[in-house]
């Protein structure tokens, strides 16, 4: 689970290629010299960097990922919960409501998210 760690830049690189893929290792590199700003080596260095933790995958040119987004923000997610609110989901909404208003959509959804939760 450990390896779903993604700092900024390779964040938004898998970022990329979850949007365009299967993309071609010719089209990526286009694609981040565009949104990024990268020279083709600095793509092709990420992509081997995220292919050998096996997070990404170049078959014949054609770059796929491993890992779902998903996956990576559910890790994520449970890293915060951990580090910042010793895995307390209510201190976490606490800190995250402070100051703020939800609007009735907002509420709703949310309190049909805890319901489901709770049936699980």
């Amino acid at each position: 689970m450990d390896n779903y760690k993604l700092y900024d830049g390779e964040f938004k690189f898998i970022s990329i290629i979850w949007e365009a893929e299967p993309v071609k290792s010719t089209e990526l590199v286009r694609l981040c010299a565009g949104k990024l700003g990268w020279k083709k080596s600095t793509t092709y260095t990420m992509l081997k960097r995220l292919a050998g933790r096996g997070l990404v995958q170049n078959v014949d040119a054609i770059v796929t990922a491993l890992v779902k987004r998903e996956q990576v923000r559910q890790y994520e997610t449970e890293t915060l919960l951990n580090k910042m609110f010793d895995g307390s989901v209510p201190s976490f909404v606490a800190s995250f409501l402070q100051g703020r208003t939800l609007s009735e959509t907002e509420a709703g959804d949310i309190q049909r998210m805890i319901k489901e939760a709770t049936k699980k």
